[in-house]
């Protein structure tokens, strides 16, 4: 069975990507088992962090590695928070804290004008020094509710309508939300070249 680390010591998203690499045969490691610490995110782009992640993770523990960043972006908010969806609220805060500011920031602009979306970047890196990191992306379309719904998922799924659905992304099942969510599709894809990659 191949073994993967992951970099994040993110328990939601830990979960998601054991539960979503599970018919393939790839065992995922999450970073906390090699005791790696988080790396600064000081990249500009959702690709500049998730390769900082990937790389800091397969230099670490010698194995290939997986690390995804992902954010939620909000028209009406100029694309805010964006890369810095996790600490949106200021550093080491709950999701709680980062959602209830988001709402804060949306009070008394119309639901018409409260278009988002969740974006999220995988990279797979071979090895620290992989030159050509696989990158493969996924977009989820929908809107930021007035007030939390749901007690699914992590992050901002309480106040994400998922238009498909009716309901907020933390009302979904697992099983749904992993075939419509932006993570889901950007882990489809990269499943699809690890398992079957191209050949030319």
């Amino acid at each position: 069975m191949k073994k993967i680390v992951l970099a994040s010591n993110n328990k939601g998203k830990v979960k998601e990507f054991g539960e979503l690499f599970a018919e393939c045969d790839i065992k995922i490691i999450p970073q906390s088992h090699f005791k790696i610490n988080e790396v600064e995110e000081t990249g500009l782009s959702f690709v500049e962090n998730a390769i900082l992640k990937a790389r800091n993770a397969a230099k670490e523990s010698g194995l290939p590695a997986i690390a995804d960043d992902s954010g939620i972006e909000v028209d009406a908010l100029n694309g805010a928070p964006g890369i810095y969806s996790a600490r949106f609220a200021g550093l080491d805060v709950s999701d709680k804290d980062n959602v209830t500011k988001l709402l804060e920031d949306l009070e008394g602009i119309h639901q018409s004008r409260r278009t988002a979306r969740f974006q999220c970047i995988i990279v797979y890196m071979r090895h620290a020094n992989d030159p050509t990191p696989l990158i493969c992306t996924g977009t989820w379309e929908g809107s930021i509710l007035d007030k939390p719904q749901g007690a699914n998922g992590f992050g901002y799924d309480p106040i994400f309508y998922v238009p498909e659905k009716d309901c907020s992304a933390a009302e979904l099942p697992a099983d749904v939300k992993n075939h419509f969510s932006h993570r889901g599709k950007a882990i489809a894809s990269l499943m699809k070249q690890l398992v079957y990659p191209v050949t030319h």
